[in-house]
């Protein structure tokens, strides 16, 4: 699979751009803040419906502008796919498939496929654990796009409990006494307001196991199916200098979060069992902080080399390589299995690399059908690399070399 031709109106810098793309190596060169990213993070856009940047779609739109237009027209197999997204703050986002309307935006994902690595990316690493969730999560959807909707699903019910657990606190927490009921002048029993809050609040709790049991097993697979490629990709790209590994880190009860963490991937109907379990084991401290405890939404990737956790012990150049290799995985787990290449971005990523991880990246990627690479020294781009297409990007005009 490879990008055939990449549009863009009003998108962050960009009054319009326009640039064709083929198969193997494109270099996008300019100095730093002429609008290399903003390029290759319109790719993304199309791949993933969200941006590797930041987490709302109102930056994306150029300053003056209404909304922005991202278009992309894919190969896959010989034919062609036209992907257009209007992006528009405050609204919904609209797309079309060959200029035919879809009904929601997600229906799009998987027609762009790609895998991005950018400086960013060092919070995988270094960052908060809702850093690397989220890295699960875009994989997730990247493998079988159907579960943006399961993810989603989760998010609201997370939501919608949380709000249960604060609106319902004071009753909750009382669980005696009287209050004056909503609906007239007369007294209510407390214990009837407790029975229903306590009613209400079990069916959250099931309604967050069956789809938190989901998005768990689904990530436990991942984990499991990615761990070897990473192995051998941060072996590639540091010459074999240290064992990285990943390990799921679950905020089920104790007994579980230990199997867990040895490797088994429970089916998803012991998991509900399990996050039921859990829930019911916290619900004081969950009633007393007005929030869920429990579930995919506090669970964590632990990165390690060796027997030490990368976050804290890993120096600045272990934890590039890290992270790095956790793409490069993404990019070998997508290949095998969807049978063909996503697109792979590379965002300044040759200026940190030292020169031996420099000629090594470039030979484990030298196979890849597209790549793009941007870079603010044409010179930090291995020799090798060099060969396919480039452009010169400044102050947003893009212009072929």
């Amino acid at each position: 699979m490879h990008l055939r031709h990449l549009s863009i109106g009003d998108f962050r810098s960009y009054h319009a751009a326009e640039l064709p793309l083929a198969p193997g190596v494109t270099t996008l060169e300019g100095l730093n803040g002429q609008g290399k990213t903003n390029l290759v993070e319109a790719v993304g856009y199309l791949a993933t419906l969200s941006s590797h940047r930041v987490a709302q779609d109102a930056p994306l739109v150029r300053h003056g502008a209404e909304q922005a237009v991202v278009r992309g027209v894919v190969v896959r197999d010989g034919r062609e796919t036209l992907v257009e997204l209007a992006i528009t703050p405050g609204r919904a986002n609209r797309a079309k498939l060959n200029r035919t309307p879809v009904s929601r935006t997600r229906e799009v994902l998987g027609a762009v496929r790609s895998v991005l690595f950018a400086p960013e990316d060092l919070a995988l690493v270094k960052g908060d654990p809702s850093e690397r969730r989220r890295f699960l999560d875009d994989l997730l959807v990247q493998r079988q796009p159907r579960w943006a909707g399961v993810r989603g699903d989760y998010d609201k019910v997370v939501r919608q409990r949380n709000a249960l657990l604060k609106s319902a606190a004071p009753v909750l927490r009382k669980g005696g006494g009287r209050r004056r009921s909503a609906y007239g002048q007369g007294q209510e029993p407390v214990e009837d307001a407790l029975a229903g809050a306590l009613h209400t609040l079990d069916v959250w709790d099931q309604h967050l196991a069956q789809v938190g049991a989901s998005l768990l097993y689904a990530r436990l697979r991942l984990v499991r199916d990615l761990g070897p490629y990473l192995s051998q990709a941060y072996d590639e790209v540091s010459a074999g200098q240290s064992d990285a590994r990943i390990t799921y880190r679950s905020s089920l009860h104790e007994e579980a979060t230990a199997r867990i963490a040895d490797g088994e991937v429970p089916e998803p109907t012991e998991l509900a069992d399990l996050l039921t379990d859990s829930l019911l084991r916290v619900r004081e401290q969950e009633i007393e902080r007005g929030v869920t405890l429990v579930g995919p939404h506090r669970d964590d990737l632990l990165l390690q080399l060796g027997e030490l956790p990368a976050k804290g012990y890993a120096s600045h150049g272990e934890s590039w390589s890290f992270a790095l290799g956790l793409r490069l995985a993404s990019f070998q787990l997508l290949r095998h299995d969807l049978g063909d290449d996503p697109v792979l971005v590379l965002d300044d990523v040759f200026a940190e690399l030292d020169a031996g991880r420099r000629s090594r990246l470039a030979g484990m990627i030298a196979d890849c059908e597209q790549v793009l690479i941007t870079a603010a020294v044409g010179d930090d781009v291995p020799p090798e690399l060099v060969e396919g297409a480039r452009f010169h990007v400044k102050r947003g005009e893009v212009t072929a070399v």
